[in-house]
């Protein structure tokens, strides 16, 4: 079956044409959107761009979309009707930098191949089995019941494909591994999985807890937003600065890109340089506080646009984690590789975030077996 696969992400879409079973690559494409996708008005006439592009090189017989939020219902790939996209967007509020911008994505889809079958496969489905002390919030019980407050986690398309990767890597059965996978980009997470299983993850509720990303802040002291909050900062200015302001931009004052802020740094920018080591140090501390819900820790896998292109990040991060036995890696890589020495009681790998090859085998499965 040939699958068309639309990854709408918060700064870039990406799509490709995928054969399977062998998920063989027919054609790939990205539309850069900008730092912030959800600022891009161009984003419906890229996509339908993109579309007519790739399908010059075959035609389909499905199509399947990344969606970041799930919620509480969607835990398995989908085949989507309008209930099913309402549904997506009616999430938005819990991803605002994702889902309004992949239900756009899915209608515009249905509307440009309308006699095809459309499938969303969701990024917090990895996480749906999660252990309770690993999902449960330490809130009052009245507020998780009524709020229905859980931690999802995401990128969990991309962890899943880390997960497949991992064992030709490493010369070892899934079963036997124990994992930390950090997806380092525009948004950063990390996941710690234990034989092919997500056990803990940084990310929450929402894309927004965790590491430090792009824009967005990651974990603050809650004590910091409720003081704004009692200074006058209206929701909707909370939100804009939780999402668009910080992070990286925040700290550097200008781009969250991480080749621009190298460039910078390596200029004699003190922003950029900061910002460039509070990265480091939020991620390396997320992948050790990941580690302890494991017996073992063989293997940290980068992946991500962060993790698999900066040299720099992954020696930063990777420097910070000897006291787990991670070395410290500097090495260049251009494809799935696995970059520490034989040797090392930790491997470090670096894995190319591929959404697409985890995406096209679970969109052939619904449409060739569609649940009932």
């Amino acid at each position: 079956m040939r699958v068309l696969v639309l990854n709408p992400g918060s700064s870039s879409l990406k799509g490709s044409l995928v054969e399977t079973p062998g998920n063989r690559t027919l054609a790939d494409e990205e539309v850069d959107w900008g730092a912030d996708a959800t600022a891009n008005a161009g984003r419906r006439s890229g996509m339908a761009g993109l579309v007519g592009r790739l399908t010059t090189h075959a035609f389909p017989e499905a199509v399947g979309y990344r969606v970041v939020h799930g919620g509480h219902h969607f835990r398995e790939p989908t085949l989507l009707d309008d209930e099913v996209v309402a549904a997506i967007d009616d999430l938005a509020a819990l991803a605002p930098l994702h889902n309004a911008v992949a239900a756009e994505t899915i209608r515009a889809g249905r509307e440009l191949l309308p006699d095809l079958p459309h499938v969303a496969c969701f990024d917090t489905a990895f996480h749906a089995g999660l252990p309770e002390a690993a999902w449960r919030y330490p809130l009052p019980a009245d507020w998780v019941e009524a709020h229905g407050f859980r931690r999802f986690g995401f990128h969990g398309l991309s962890v899943a494909w880390s997960v497949a990767r991992a064992p030709a890597l490493l010369d070892k059965p899934v079963e036997t591994l124990r994992l930390v996978v950090a997806h380092l980009g525009s948004g950063c997470s990390v996941t710690a999985v234990a034989g092919g299983r997500s056990v803990a993850t940084s990310m929450g509720f929402t894309p927004l807890e965790g590491l430090m990303m792009g824009s967005r802040a990651g974990s603050v002291d809650p004590g910091i937003l409720l003081h704004l909050l009692r200074a006058g900062v209206s929701i909707d200015q909370l939100a804009d600065g939780l999402d668009h302001r910080s992070g990286l931009v925040g700290v550097a004052g200008s781009t969250g890109g991480v080749r621009e802020l190298e460039a910078a740094s390596a200029a004699g920018d003190a922003r950029a340089e900061l910002a460039l080591d509070m990265f480091a140090r939020r991620a390396a501390a997320g992948i050790a506080d990941a580690a302890t819900s494991l017996d073992r820790l063989d293997a940290v896998v980068f992946t991500g646009g962060i993790g698999t292109n900066s040299v720099r990040v992954r020696a930063d991060v990777t420097g910070r984690l000897g006291v787990l036995g991670v070395p410290m890696v500097a090495g260049v890589a251009g494809e799935d590789a696995r970059l520490s020495e034989p040797g090392a009681r930790v491997a470090v790998l670096r894995v190319e975030a591929r959404e697409d090859l985890a995406i096209a085998p679970q969109v052939a499965q619904v449409v060739e077996s569609p649940p009932g």
